[in-house]
């Protein structure tokens, strides 16, 4: 599951700082899981966090409401955040693209890697980061 990440730190950081409204596909609302702690961090750290899960929906996490779809998000979004498995992600980023108009980024979260996903996100103008996670990131680069 290699990948050649041609993303510099200051890349990485210049994605973060950029970044202000993030939707957050495979959020939990189970403490234990990843994408919960990832959450909240982000959202303590003044981000918008949209909850994307369609077993959630209408339930709050992180300050939002759940959204069962990013057809649902209904707001501007520059980052969509991906916990799903490396196999789901092409669906995730075709939904992303169509849904979420003017996205910026597309977050693939440790251990995730899609090169088709990329390659989609990339050709309709996105960036994509793989196998990193923004609150590893964040305290790493010192922002």
């Amino acid at each position: 599951m290699t990948h050649i990440d041609l993303l510099t730190d200051d890349d990485i950081a210049r994605i973060l700082r950029d970044t202000k409204v993030i939707a957050l596909v495979g959020a939990s609302p189970r403490p234990e899981r990843p994408s919960h702690g990832v959450g909240n961090f982000l959202a303590a750290r003044g981000y918008k966090v949209i909850p994307v899960n369609p077993g959630q929906a209408g339930r709050e996490l992180f300050g939002q409401t759940v959204v069962a779809s990013l057809a649902e998000v209904g707001e501007p979004v520059d980052m969509v955040d991906i916990f799903r498995r490396s196999e789901d992600v092409p669906e995730v980023v075709e939904d992303a693209l169509k849904h979420l108009k003017n996205l910026k980024y597309v977050w693939m979260q440790l251990g995730i890697v899609n090169e088709k996903a990329a390659a989609l996100a990339r050709a309709q103008g996105a960036e994509v980061v793989m196998d990193r996670c923004p609150a590893i990131e964040i305290p790493r680069l010192g922002l």
